[in-house]
């Protein structure tokens, strides 16, 4: 018998459910998805469920169940049942779907934290931290940095400076799995009930941190191939362990680009610390970039924030926007398509 508390269930989530008209069914988690079908965690034991019709009709494609929703399911034969509705999803991390310029895909919802896990060889790079960052601040979900592989050479200072304008942001791990002292700051830094979903290129050793965060094998992993630098066996999904004593973990497969759904140049700008500077720009809607009297600008070129991190922020700040007029388009689109389904079912009645 599984004990759904230990996997997040809580009193808010209790009071979600009594919103549904499904309530008096079972509530269970998703714990990994299988195309078209999905394996839950219930009370009862890992099952596996498919969506109903009004599920997979009646929803777009990102709202449909991703690992950590908390559903709602009729069982109809032993291990096996049928989803029929969704619990409202918070703290949901998503991403640009891959091939698409504006539409989005949820990796995982109701999440605590998230770890971007990166590793201290030709991996490391800023830039992608910031890329992570950015998305998960987006959904009021905590990051946190795990650099692993630290038993390797690599210089502490030119990492530390690379990532000073963050570390105010959101703490930051050295690891290495050869040295256990270096995970168990990790391991309790995870509170019981917690989820944490771990993101991250292939190769930098997520399945393997969290092997050593749960100290069993959860999941195998084999040696780094020396032509692509990527692991030979990898996460192909995302999918839930408990932690002894700890939290809830879900591992997600490598990713070489994680594409950024949001556009929320608040929370981009503080991020950088632009912040700092763009209240006192001359003019409100300034997007610093070529404006008169922009103090950004004016920050840029006197020293006070580097030109390597107002790049970035404006590279980023460019993709989100990007995604945003594309949502935009496709909104305005869809209205246009509901206006003339809706004269059309008028000029039908007379």
């Amino acid at each position: 018998m599984n004990n759904l508390s230990l996997y997040g269930w809580n009193n808010n989530l209790f009071q979600l459910k009594q919103t549904s008209q499904y309530k008096h069914l079972f509530h269970v988690r998703i714990s990994a998805v299988n195309k078209t079908n999905y394996e839950v965690i219930a009370e009862s034991g890992v099952l596996l469920c498919e969506l109903s019709g009004n599920v997979l009709y009646g929803k777009s494609s990102f709202e449909l169940p991703c690992t950590g929703d908390w559903i709602i399911f009729q069982p109809f034969d032993d291990g096996k049942g049928i989803i029929v509705d969704i619990l409202p999803r918070k703290h949901t991390l998503y991403r640009r779907k891959s091939g698409t310029v504006s539409d989005r895909q949820a990796i995982a919802s109701h999440i605590d934290k998230v770890f971007i896990v990166q590793s201290l060889d030709a991996n490391f790079s800023v830039r992608r931290t910031e890329r992570f960052m950015f998305q998960v601040l987006e959904e009021d979900i905590q990051p946190v940095l795990i650099l692993t592989k630290s038993d390797l050479e690599f210089n502490r200072h030119l990492v530390d400076e690379s990532l000073k304008h963050i570390l105010d942001r959101m703490p930051v791990f050295f690891t290495s799995i050869l040295f256990p002292e270096t995970i168990l700051p990790v391991r309790k830094f995870v509170s019981q009930g917690e989820s944490i979903v771990f993101v991250g290129s292939s190769g930098v050793g997520k399945s393997s941190l969290i092997n050593a965060l749960c100290e069993r094998t959860v999941f195998s992993t084999s040696e780094i191939s020396k032509s692509s630098g990527k692991g030979k066996h990898t996460s192909t999904r995302r999918e839930i362990e408990l932690m002894d004593g700890g939290g809830i973990l879900i591992d997600t497969p490598g990713v070489r680009e994680f594409g950024l759904a949001s556009d929320n140049p608040e929370v981009l700008a503080d991020m950088f610390d632009i912040s700092d500077f763009s209240g006192s720009c001359r003019f409100k809607n300034c997007t610093h970039v070529e404006e008169p009297g922009c103090v950004v600008i004016e920050a840029v070129n006197s020293g006070l924030l580097e030109p390597e991190v107002y790049n970035s922020y404006l590279k980023l700040r460019k993709e989100s926007w990007h995604f945003s007029v594309s949502e935009y388009e496709k909104r305005k689109k869809a209205k246009s398509f509901a206006k003339i389904s809706n004269e059309a079912k008028r000029m039908k009645k007379r």
